[in-house]
């Protein structure tokens, strides 16, 4: 297996500056966690559009759908900001003969109590296990795209 891993952005990139919380969307963060961790398969990360998901366009997901649909891999993850994954997650069910895990972290993987270790580990061995489809995998959760929310007051993904 070859897994295709695109990095868009959202809080698992995020690196803070400073005490008013400014940031910018650093290098992607599943490249250091997977070389960390040492995964026994191949992979590729490829770095696009690098944007806050809140921040995203029509035009973005249409980009991240291209990019996926052009590439050979048959299991692709893609690390997105938590707020809109869904939303592109709907788009992405047009990439017909693929299994699509989106997945990212309520902290940045840089920080010390950050999630996106586990949720990348988790949506590794999804995409590995699922059929071709789309979905959200989210604190040890897989969820089918048409089925899930974002629970903003819980920080935490919810069945529909």
């Amino acid at each position: 297996m070859k897994l295709h891993i695109l990095a868009v952005g959202g809080t698992i990139d995020k690196v803070y500056f400073d005490a008013l919380s400014d940031y910018k969307i650093g290098s992607p963060a599943a490249t250091e966690i997977l070389q960390r961790v040492k995964v026994n398969f191949d992979y590729d990360v490829r770095q696009m559009i690098s944007k806050d998901s809140l921040d995203m366009t029509d035009a973005d997901r249409e980009e991240i759908l291209a990019a996926v649909q052009a590439h050979p891999a048959n299991h692709v993850i893609i690390t997105h900001g938590t707020d809109t994954m869904v939303d592109t997650g709907q788009v992405l069910k047009q990439a017909l003969g693929k299994t699509v895990v989106i997945m990212g972290a309520m902290q940045p993987a840089i920080m010390k109590l950050t999630d996106a270790d586990f949720n990348l580990g988790v949506a590794v061995a999804a995409v590995q296990a699922l059929p071709e489809g789309v979905y959200l995998c989210m604190s040890g959760r897989i969820y089918d795209v048409d089925k899930v929310s974002k629970n903003r007051a819980q920080a935490q993904f919810q069945d529909l």
